[in-house]
C-alpha cells in the first residue's frame, strides 16, 4: 500500500477542475508512490466513474460536524470547509495527508515534496497569503490626526466566528495561513485541535472560511508546530505570475523567478478562469513581453 496520499474534493461543477488537478499530478513520475483520493460533494455517477479510473478512491463527503440546514442552504460543496479536517477518517492507514483544492494544479513537483517533508515530526506544512509579490496584507481605514483602523482577514473571521477579542487580536496581525494546500501526518495533534476550533467557528459563524480561521487559531493561538513554506508552493496571485519562455513555465515575478509549484485559482477575481478552461489571460514574460496564455492545466 502507498504510504502517503493527496486528497481533494469536488462537486459536479468542479469536476473538470479536479480532473485537471489529478492529471497534473499523475504526469510526474514521482506520483506513482502517492495515492490520490477524492471526496465527492455532488459528482454525477459518470464523473465518479471517470475519476475512479484515475485515482485510488472516491468517497462521499459527509457533514462531519453538524451544521444548520439554514447555513448550508443546499450548497453541499460547502462540505469542503468541514471534511478536510477529518481526512484520516475518510482514508485511513496513510502516514501523510496532503490536501489540494480542486481549483489548483501542480506545476512543479518540488512543492509536493516540500509539503510532505514539511509535515514531518508532527508539524503542519502550509504556506501563507503574505509574500513580497502580493502587496499589502492588511488594510487600513484612515481617520484624522494620523489615526487608522487596521482591517485584518484573520481578525474579522475570528470575531465573526465567536472567538474572543484577545484571540482575534492575537491572530489578527499574523500571516494568513492558506488552507487550500497543506500536509499533516496521521498522528499530528493538529487534527483534534483543528476540529475543536472548527466546531466553535461553525456554531457561531458562517461555513465559508470556517476551516481556515480554525486552523489559523490552531497555529497562532494554540501554538501547534508549523512549517511555513514559500508562497510559490501555493500561488494565488494569478495576475502577478510571469512566464519564463526559456524554461517554458510559470514563475515568481521577482528574482530568482522561482518556478511556481501549485497554481491556485482562489478568490472571486479568478472566476472567469475557473469557469472557462479556454479563458485567455495576459501575462508578462521575464523579458517584459505581454503574452496571451491559457492558465488552466492542459496535457
Amino acid at each position: 500500500m502507498k504510504k502517503n496520499v493527496i486528497v481533494s474534493m469536488a462537486d459536479a461543477n468542479y469536476f473538470e477542475l479536479v480532473d485537471e488537478l489529478v492529471e497534473s499530478i499523475k504526469r510526474f513520475e514521482e506520483s506513482k508512490d502517492l495515492a490520490i483520493c477524492i471526496l465527492d460533494a455532488g459528482l454525477t455517477d459518470e464523473q465518479k466513474t471517470i475519476l475512479l479510473s484515475k485515482v485510488d478512491d472516491v468517497k462521499t463527503a459527509k457533514w462531519d460536524i453538524e451544521v444548520s440546514s439554514l447555513k448550508v442552504g443546499g450548497k453541499e460543496w460547502l462540505k469542503s470547509q468541514v471534511s478536510r479536517a477529518f481526512l484520516p477518517n475518510y482514508f485511513p492507514k496513510y502516514e501523510k495527508y496532503m490536501w489540494i483544492d480542486a481549483d489548483a494544479w501542480v506545476n512543479s513537483w518540488e512543492a509536493i515534496d516540500l509539503y510532505l517533508r514539511g509535515c514531518e515530526k508532527k508539524k503542519l506544512s502550509i504556506s501563507t497569503s503574505a509574500d513580497r509579490s502580493y502587496g499589502r496584507v492588511l488594510r487600513a481605514e484612515w481617520f484624522f490626526m494620523n489615526f487608522a483602523r487596521i482591517k485584518s482577514q484573520n481578525y474579522k473571521h475570528a470575531k465573526s466566528s465567536g472567538f474572543s477579542e484577545s484571540i482575534a487580536r492575537k491572530v489578527g496581525l499574523k500571516p494568513h495561513l492558506n488552507i487550500g494546500a497543506f500536509a499533516l501526518e496521521y498522528n499530528a495533534p493538529h487534527w483534534d485541535v483543528w476540529q475543536k476550533n472548527l466546531r466553535k467557528a461553525l456554531s457561531k459563524g458562517k461555513i465559508w472560511g470556517s476551516e481556515q480561521i480554525a486552523m489559523n487559531i490552531t497555529i497562532y493561538h494554540d501554538g501547534l508546530d508549523v512549517e511555513i513554506l514559500p508562497a510559490y508552493c501555493n500561488w494565488t496571485l494569478i495576475e502577478g505570475m510571469k512566464f519564463d519562455t526559456k524554461r517554458n513555465t510559470l514563475v515568481e515575478p521577482y528574482l530568482p523567478n522561482h518556478k511556481i509549484g501549485i497554481v491556485h485559482f482562489a478568490g472571486k477575481n479568478n472566476d472567469l478562469i475557473r469557469k472557462n478552461k479556454n479563458f485567455v489571460s495576459k501575462i508578462k514574460s521575464l523579458d517584459g513581453e505581454i503574452l496571451n496564455k491559457k492558465l488552466r492545466f492542459s496535457n
